[in-house]
Parts: structure tokens; sequence; C-alpha cells
């Protein structure tokens, strides 16, 4: 086979994308996502993670599989938690979608913690 001729897509194969690499995605996408905001981590704080489950996996061109996402994140506080959680899920889609060629039918971003500047670490003060 010459270096000109070009091979359709089942001769090619397609890529298969385990739940795990799927999640790495999705926490790395979390991750610059919250990035973006400077004012958003406070000490301690720890990077994203993800879980995810693939519901349908991408055909021969890599287009139209389905993915499920849940995003752990750790956020400061005072902020606005509302529009990070949207970007979080606004990039984590687009992420998906770029390098795996998925859809993120649902992307669920779970705050685990708040990490207030007031406390400096203490963690056991109220904040008033």
């Amino acid at each position: 086979m010459s270096s000109q001729q070009t091979v359709g897509a089942p001769e090619r194969g397609s890529l298969r994308f385990d739940d795990r690499v799927v999640a790495k995605i999705a926490a790395q996408a979390a991750h610059e996502a919250l990035r973006r905001d400077p004012g958003r981590r406070a000490v301690g704080a720890h990077a994203p993670h993800a879980a995810a489950s693939v519901r349908r996996l991408p055909d021969h061109d890599n287009q139209g599989g389905q993915a499920r996402v849940r995003v752990a994140v750790e956020l400061g506080y005072p902020s606005d938690i509302g529009a990070q959680c949207a970007a979080v899920r606004r990039v984590v889609s687009a992420r998906l979608g770029e390098l795996a060629g998925m859809t993120a039918c649902e992307v669920v971003v779970e705050v685990q913690r708040l990490h207030s500047v007031h406390l400096n670490g203490e963690g056991t003060e109220r904040v008033r």
C-alpha cells in the first residue's frame, strides 16, 4: 500500500476508551476549568477527581460515544460556586468531545469541601 492511498474507517479500526481514561480526561478538564479562576483555590485544596461510566463507545470515526461523568471538587469560599460548577461542566463536556469523541450526556459536579481563606487551614472554626 502506498503512502498516498487512504484507508477507510473500518480498516483503520477504532479507539476504545476505558472508564478510567474518561475519568482522567474529566478530572484534568475540571482542573483546567478551575485554574482559570485565580481566586478560587485556597491553601490545602485538593485537585479534582472524577468517576465516569461509558454508556456507548464511539463508532469507527470516533464519534457518537456517550459518557456519564461525576467530578468531585474543592472550592474556595466565598466564591461564585454556581459559576465554577458551570465552568467545570462546560470544559469537561468540551474536552470529552475533543479528546475522546464522546458527548457527556450527564456531568455531575459534586462540591466536597469549601475552603475559607478566613480559617488559614484551621478548619474547626465557624465563619461568620
